[in-house]
């Protein structure tokens, strides 16, 4: 563990950076990401294992969110006196648990347990993350600290998909999970070994949440992060199925769409921010207009595996500039209560996921791939809408170098 020279000093941060410490967060972060997206990348064969439909094993995905929703907006009030070490420790060995039973899992209700632990873990992590790293490093580190920690959420996003198809092709998809459960018991080590103990500072309240979500435009603004995000997963989760059903592809060559999908993606969170320098708001409208635009011209052309690979790289660039250009917005709307407005962010992304997963899963059963692309396009061109009518950005508040 860390020493003692280098104790937490509350909000003022540490003396000296614990680089060590930030860097097992980020472990945490990977593996938690990582184990969300993998389902959507493996439905086929869990599907076929278990003899349930896609539809029905896509649920997956909607129940980690719901929980994470549910974990997201409660753990700070809930946990308000407990040491925060001790407590991402606790996230950490349930994402392990949460692996080993998917993995173990002889039908749907304990797949879906196993789902929910990951759901608590999720949300409660990312609640607490980035006030934690904020704690780990001097003021003028938290910038690089903060950087860093999203890497892995980056890196999750280019590697889960891709490397998740290939290996359960490989090696089956139960051993896909045992995988992340062995990604996830190394972050929980990484953790023990580096974290300082971190007593909680201030006094979390669900209050504040409400009163920022009654601050003029912060509903409509989440409403609209509800719809893009909402219309991006009814697309996302149920990509491989529509690739493989639809198109035809082979699973070697989905590993390599989804790989194209995720490198693009990455790319475009770069880009974002030097779009978001420009013009915030033309970047949040634009992003969701041009996926909805991609998914509607999928369904005009029909099935086209060239066209089909070529949207999903594109999707994948345009979808980066998403979250980056919300968490500017939160960070210009609400720069007083920046926390607060980031747990009604990721509440209502889990909320979305759940929604967008659920509500997809219901269309493909019934209309197949083309049904929940029409559906993500119609989504997604209503965000666009409803951004552009009522979502403003306040001017940005001058930082110090």
């Amino acid at each position: 563990m860390t020493s003692t020279t280098n104790r937490d000093r509350g909000a003022g941060g540490p003396l000296v950076p614990a680089w060590s410490a930030v860097a097992s967060m980020t472990i945490g972060v990977f593996s938690l990401v990582t184990a969300e997206f993998l389902p959507a990348s493996l439905l086929t064969p869990i599907a076929a294992e278990l003899s349930i439909s896609e539809g029905s094993a896509g649920q997956a995905v909607t129940t980690t969110a719901l929980f994470g929703f549910i974990s997201s907006l409660l753990i700070t009030a809930a946990a308000r006196g407990t040491d925060r070490r001790k407590l991402l420790m606790f996230f950490s060995a349930l994402l392990v648990a949460s692996n080993l039973f998917v993995a173990f899992a002889p039908g749907l209700p304990l797949l879906l347990f196993g789902r929910v632990l990951l759901g608590v873990a999720l949300g409660g992590f990312w609640a607490m993350s980035t006030a934690v790293t904020m704690r780990l490093v001097p003021p003028a580190l938290v910038p690089r600290a903060l950087a860093i920690l999203m890497s892995g959420v980056s890196v999750a996003t280019v590697l889960a998909a891709p490397v998740g198809s290939y290996l359960g092709d490989l090696i089956g998809w139960r051993d896909v999970f045992l995988l992340a459960a062995a990604l996830g018991l190394a972050a929980l080590l990484a953790q023990w070994l580096t974290l300082p103990s971190l007593r909680p500072t201030g006094t979390a309240k669900l209050g504040t949440l409400v009163e920022v979500l009654r601050r003029p435009g912060i509903g409509l603004g989440m409403l609209a992060v509800l719809l893009v995000f909402g219309g991006h997963f009814v697309f996302f989760t149920y990509l491989r199925a529509y690739l493989e059903s639809g198109s035809g592809f082979s699973i070697a060559s989905i590993s390599t769409i989804l790989l194209g999908f995720g490198v693009a993606n990455f790319l475009g969170t770069l880009l974002a921010g030097r779009l978001v320098q420009k013009s915030l708001r033309l970047t949040l409208v634009t992003a969701p207009l041009l996926m909805g635009t991609l998914a509607l011209a999928i369904v005009a052309i029909g099935t086209n595996p060239v066209f089909d690979v070529l949207a999903v790289v594109l999707w994948g660039l345009f979808f980066g500039g998403v979250p980056v250009a919300w968490s500017s917005w939160i960070a210009r709307t609400v720069p007083d209560e920046a926390e607060s407005a980031g747990g009604l962010f990721v509440a209502s992304i889990n909320f979305a996921i759940g929604l967008g997963a659920g509500l997809g899963g219901v269309i493909f059963d019934f209309g197949g791939g083309m049904a929940t692309t029409a559906m993500s396009g119609i989504v997604l061109i209503l965000a666009a809408f409803s951004i552009l009518v009522g979502v403003r950005s306040r001017t940005p508040v001058a930082v110090a170098a």
